[in-house]
């Protein structure tokens, strides 16, 4: 039933400038509004089984970015038109009792939002995301050493179809358990416009929200996955967001980046404890 009522409800898309759009939302249902938010390269689709399976009524917009998806690309900065077009619209749709949910930069950017918008916030619930991946991946490089015009970047421009595919696949079977999803999320980033894809990421290495954190009020909940071991996920999160007051971290067990795909209902369970004691 739940299924039947998203895809008959009112569905439309919104472009939000004349020209190409840094975003595209669709919006379904009546209530509270939540934002979901996909990560890098994931369509906004990858929600729609979170959404059959909310326990309540409410107003979704789900948002897909420029260069994926099959929408046209942006060029460059990427990171910064998403964010501020995503400010834009929450105040041009005047949303209030506002909950932001993302996944992977999703929560780069729901940590980004909620920083602008905290006293409007009803919720905020972070997936698999750190405010600082660099620090993770490049520990000690500053930000101001990634340019886009770099040797790796150029090399991944110019990388052959096939070997990029390779890459593709590779870095999928790091991201999921479930083998029949690999091929899905390497299409994802076949599909992308390369060049979104080579300086997008860039723009996501130079990303540093952990000062941010410190102007969010709102009970945040932070839910991981226990790859490549809980010790490590545990810690990790903790150090990266040690500014943020109010939040619980919740780790799944036996799930890689994408939990809704390794741990759908185990995600869907802590999504609607956290609305049921903070939203509704």
């Amino acid at each position: 039933m739940k299924k039947l009522l998203f895809i008959v409800s009112a569905v439309f898309i919104i472009q939000l400038s004349f020209g190409q759009s840094p975003i595209q939302v669709e919006k379904s249902g009546k209530g509270n509004p939540i934002i979901f938010l996909p990560g890098f390269t994931t369509p906004g689709s990858v929600w729609e089984e979170t959404i059959e399976n909310l326990n309540g009524t409410f107003e979704t917009h789900v948002v897909s970015y420029a260069g994926f998806n099959g929408m046209e690309s942006i060029g460059t900065p990427w990171y910064a038109p998403i964010k501020q077009k995503l400010i834009d619209y929450i105040k041009e749709e005047k949303l209030t009792n506002l909950t932001l949910i993302g996944h992977s930069m999703g929560g780069n950017l729901a940590t980004d939002l909620a920083a602008h918008f905290d006293n409007e916030l009803s919720g905020l619930i972070i997936i698999e995301s750190l405010p600082c991946m660099r620090e993770l991946m490049m520990p000690g490089v500053p930000a101001s050493s990634l340019q886009y015009d770099s040797p790796y970047n150029n090399q991944m421009l110019n990388m052959p179809e096939d070997a990029f595919k390779n890459v593709a696949l590779s870095m999928a079977r790091n991201m999921t358990n479930v083998e029949e999803k690999i091929d899905v999320l390497a299409s994802w980033s076949l599909a992308a416009d390369r060049k979104t894809y080579v300086y997008g990421y860039t723009d996501l290495l130079k990303l540093d929200l952990r000062p941010q954190l410190n102007n969010i009020a709102t009970e945040t909940l932070i839910l991981g996955a226990t790859f490549p071991s809980r010790e490590m996920a545990q810690q990790t999160f903790e150090k990266q967001y040690a500014n943020l007051k109010n939040k619980t971290i919740e780790l799944a067990d036996d799930s890689k980046h994408f939990i809704m795909f390794d741990q759908p209902e185990w995600l869907y369970a802590k999504i609607n404890d956290y609305i049921a004691k903070n939203v509704q």
